[in-house]
């Protein structure tokens, strides 16, 4: 029993030794801004005596294995729950495995569940530097970026930040008024002789980051002095690519102008751009209260800050209030050109872009559409007034009304920039006459003529064919010889008709001399005429008969 108690006592030291009462720290934190890394955790367990070291491992890739922990510098042995480590880390963009654990002389805890970061995506924006100044009733404002002097940069492009100014009053029941700001800007529409308090965001838009708010700075404004011999109301007109800048006098004594102009990125360095205005070509010592500074609009892609120094007798000059100009925006698109056509019962429309065929500007950057209004022109008031959005600069319409006057507007709109221009003048044009009803004319015409022709040729073929009868019966082409002319005359003058019955007279015969040629010629020609007479089917009375036969028995006689 002895020797057992006395193997349980030496054995027991052992035991204990790799066991431990300290437990494992919880809910680790990493903040960074910018690049600053601090380490912060919670622990549950009893303090007395408990200090807590870290240790980290990085990777060049995604490649975990053989990685070995290192320590974690200004994050060994420490006795609070944070530890600043930004002398650890120098690579921003690569992946870091981050553990903890607590220490009591030789009694450790377990380590703590790891911590993954990439120190980039985890870093917030720090907060930016200011420098006020209160001058003429405005503040002047100069903001440094963020990590500024610092050799170590976690952002590496400050122009790349937005600024955002956040302002009230000094006073109890004051309104916040938040606006974006120039890293040297100009805060004006205060009240004089009032304390403002102000602070300052740094934003990364394209990254969407927000930044922490710079320490809250106070500054008292001071009343601003009303110069009559600064030019008011400065104000834009710009169409079509032209721009002019007009501004209100109040001076009533000579007074001359000089226009001036800032390329707008200027304005986004940290520089001092106050030397760096210049002035407009062609505006410079003018009395006249506008000027024309197209020419300094070389670029649309960018912004232009215009202001007017005026300059009196003595010399004395006074800086007018600035005003920008992006020129896509600023500019407004002016009425196209139309020119109208009709052909093939189609209103063709030929569109010239705003400014002219050689404005590029205006064809190219925005991007043109335009929208066609069309409506019949007539006295009836609530003739409906159609749209058409074409692409092109040619269109047509159709299903027109014939012989109708058209009268057609269009206008140039970008939905790039959500801008649509003037509406051109109203252009009119008259469609031509419908071309159906000529045509049904002209068939029916036609068909008319056909039909004519189709029942007047019978007809007049059957009047012919009765014209031919009645001149064969009643006008026969057939006479008797010269010759024989007045021999049996009425015998002969119509062989085919009846005649009324007449006394027939006793003929002696006269004996002459008569060639035999000629009493031959006759003989033929009697017979021909006699026999013609019975083809015909006529006939004659028996008397003539008789007489007839009582002749050629004579004429027979006289020839032999």
């Amino acid at each position: 029993m002895a020797a057992f108690l006395s193997c349980l006592l030496v054995a027991l030291p052992l035991r204990c030794a790799g066991q431990t009462n300290l437990r494992s720290p919880e809910d680790i934190q990493i903040y960074v801004v910018n690049t600053n890394f601090t380490l912060s955790w919670n622990y549950t367990g009893n303090f007395t005596n408990v200090t807590f070291s870290a240790e980290y491992r990085w990777f060049e890739d995604t490649e975990t294995n053989g990685m070995e922990w290192k320590g974690l510098p200004g994050c060994q042995n420490v006795t609070c729950t944070e530890c600043d480590f930004s002398s650890a880390i120098t690579e921003y963009y690569d992946k870091h495995h981050v553990r903890i654990r607590a220490e009591r002389r030789e009694e450790v805890s377990p380590w703590s569940s790891t911590f993954e970061m990439f120190p980039y995506f985890l870093a917030q924006i720090g907060p930016p530097g200011i420098a006020l100044q209160s001058m003429n009733g405005v503040i002047k404002i100069k903001v440094s970026p963020p990590e500024e002097n610092q050799v170590r940069k976690m952002w590496l492009t400050p122009l790349d930040f937005k600024y955002k100014v956040v302002l009230w009053e000094n006073s109890s029941n004051s309104e916040f008024r938040s606006q974006s700001i120039f890293p040297t800007d100009i805060i004006d529409d205060l009240a004089p002789d009032t304390t403002y308090c102000l602070k300052v965001q740094a934003t990364l838009p394209l990254e969407l980051r927000e930044g922490l708010f710079s320490p809250i700075r106070c500054i008292k404004t001071t009343r601003k002095v009303n110069d009559l011999l600064c030019a008011t109301n400065l104000r834009i007109l710009a169409l079509n690519m032209e721009f002019h800048l007009h501004w209100t006098n109040r001076y009533k004594q000579h007074v001359s102008y000089n226009v001036q102009y800032l390329i707008g990125y200027l304005k986004k360095l940290h520089d001092d751009y106050s030397v760096k205005w210049l002035n407009v070509h062609g505006c410079e010592n003018i009395t006249d209260i506008q000027c024309n500074f197209s020419s300094i609009i070389t670029t649309t892609s960018g912004s232009y800050y215009l202001r007017v120094q005026a300059i009196n007798e003595y010399n004395r000059s006074c800086l007018s209030n600035e005003v920008k100009v992006d020129p896509l925006i600023t500019n407004q698109i002016g009425p196209p050109g139309v020119k109208l056509d009709i052909s093939n019962a189609l209103l063709h429309i030929q569109i010239s872009p705003p400014g002219g065929s050689e404005s590029e500007v205006m064809r190219d950057y925005y991007d043109l559409s335009y929208r066609v209004l069309y409506w019949k022109n007539s006295s009836n008031n609530e003739e409906e007034i159609k749209v058409k959005e074409i692409k092109q600069t040619i269109g047509s319409i159709s299903d027109l009304a014939p012989s109708t006057l058209y009268c057609v507007k269009v206008q140039a709109f970008s939905e790039a920039y959500n801008k649509s221009g003037h509406f051109s003048k109203g252009e009119c044009i008259k469609t031509p006459g419908d071309k159906i009803l000529p045509l049904i004319i002209l068939a029916t015409f036609v068909i008319a003529l056909i039909a004519v022709f189709l029942v007047a040729v019978p007809l007049v073929f059957a009047l012919y064919q009765a014209y031919s009868k009645i001149k064969y019966v009643f006008f026969p082409s057939c006479q008797p010889p010269l010759n024989i002319e007045g021999f049996g005359g009425q015998l002969f003058s119509s062989p085919y008709l009846l005649t009324a019955e007449e006394p027939i007279e006793n003929c002696s015969i006269i004996e002459t001399i008569i060639t035999e040629e000629v009493n031959q010629i006759v003989f033929k020609d009697y017979k021909h005429s006699k026999q013609s007479s019975r083809d015909s089917g006529n006939y004659s009375n028996d008397d003539n008969t008789s007489g007839s036969k009582v002749s050629e028995e004579m004429l027979e006689k006289e020839t032999v």
